[in-house]
C-alpha cells in the first residue's frame, strides 16, 4: 500500500476514535426526547427554508446531529428536528412508517408541504424506503444520505444476528424492493459517500445509482464513517445540497469534479 493511503488512514482512524469518544459522552442526551420547534406564525413561513429531519443510524440516535444541526441553524434553517426509532426496532419498514408520521407532523405544524431529510447510515436506508415504496415523494423535497448503504455493505458479518443488519446486507428483500421501478419519484437525492468509509463495504456501496431516480453522488476523501455527519466540510456540503433547487434529470450520477478533501 502506498505511504500516502497509509498515512490518510491513519488520520481517518484517529478522527474515527476521537469522534466517537465524544459521542460516547453525548450518546444519554440523545435518548432524551427532543423539544419540538414551536409552530410559526404565518408571516414567518419562508418557502424557500423548509423543515429538516435528521434520521440517525443503526444503535445510534439524534446526539450524533449535534454539529450538523446548529450549522442548518446557523445558516438559516428554522425548523431542525431528530428523529429517534427505538434500538430494539427489527424492520426498516417499521421505522420508515415512523418516519411518515413525523413528517407529517411536521407539516402540519409548520405549514410547510414539503420537507427535507438528511439520513446517517441506516437513516438514510430508511429514508429512502419511506419516500420510495411508502409516498414520501410528495412530502420530501430533498434526501441527503451520508454513508448510507444503497447497495449493501458486507462489514461486520457476525452482526447478522441483528434482522436490521441483515436487511443491509447485499441481495437483501428490502434492497431488492428499492432496486426496483421507481417511474415518477420526485425527490432529489444527493449521496455523500467516503472513499475512507470502513463500515461501507466496498466503499462504493454509498453511491445511489438508479435509473429512475434524480440521483447526485458526492465522494469525499479523507474521513470515515462517523466523520460524515460532524465533519464541518461535509456540513456545508449538505446546505448547498439542502438549498439547492434546480431540475435534474432521472436515472443522473454526477460527481463532483474530483473528490471533496477534507484531510
Amino acid at each position: 500500500m502506498e505511504l500516502g493511503k497509509v498515512t490518510a488512514l491513519m488520520k481517518a482512524a484517529a478522527l474515527e476514535v476521537a469522534i466517537l469518544t465524544g459521542h460516547l459522552v453525548l450518546y444519554p442526551s440523545g435518548m432524551v426526547a427532543e423539544r419540538l420547534s414551536p409552530t410559526p406564525p404565518p408571516t414567518t413561513i419562508a418557502p424557500g427554508q423548509r423543515p429538516v429531519i435528521l434520521l440517525h443510524g443503526f444503535v445510534d440516535n439524534r446526539s450524533v446531529f449535534v454539529m450538523l444541526r446548529r450549522s442548518l441553524l446557523r445558516h438559516g434553517r428554522g425548523c431542525v428536528e431528530s428523529l429517534n426509532y427505538s434500538p430494539l426496532t427489527c424492520d426498516l419498514r417499521a421505522a420508515a412508517e415512523l418516519l411518515g408520521r413525523r413528517v407529517d407532523e411536521v407539516r402540519a405544524r409548520t405549514g410547510h408541504a414539503e420537507v427535507d431529510i438528511v439520513g446517517h447510515s441506516l437513516g438514510g436506508l430508511i429514508a429512502r424506503y419511506y419516500v420510495q415504496r411508502l409516498g414520501g415523494d410528495s412530502r420530501v423535497r430533498s434526501l441527503v444520505t451520508l454513508g448510507t448503504p444503497h447497495a449493501g455493505t458486507t462489514v461486520a458479518p457476525l452482526a447478522d444476528a441483528h434482522p436490521l443488519v441483515r436487511q443491509m446486507r447485499p441481495g437483501s428483500e428490502v434492497l431488492r424492493e428499492l432496486a426496483g421501478p421507481a417511474p415518477g419519484c420526485r425527490t432529489r437525492f444527493v449521496s455523500f459517500w467516503s472513499d475512507l468509509d470502513q463500515v461501507m463495504v466496498p466503499v462504493e456501496t454509498a453511491r445511489l445509482d438508479h435509473p429512475d431516480l434524480l440521483v447526485h453522488n458526492v465522494r469525499v476523501s479523507g474521513i470515515g464513517h462517523l466523520a460524515l455527519p460532524v465533519h464541518p466540510t461535509v456540513a456545508a456540503g449538505v446546505r448547498e445540497a439542502l438549498d439547492a433547487g434546480g431540475p435534474a434529470a432521472a436515472g443522473t450520477r454526477e460527481e463532483e469534479p474530483g473528490a471533496t478533501s477534507v484531510a
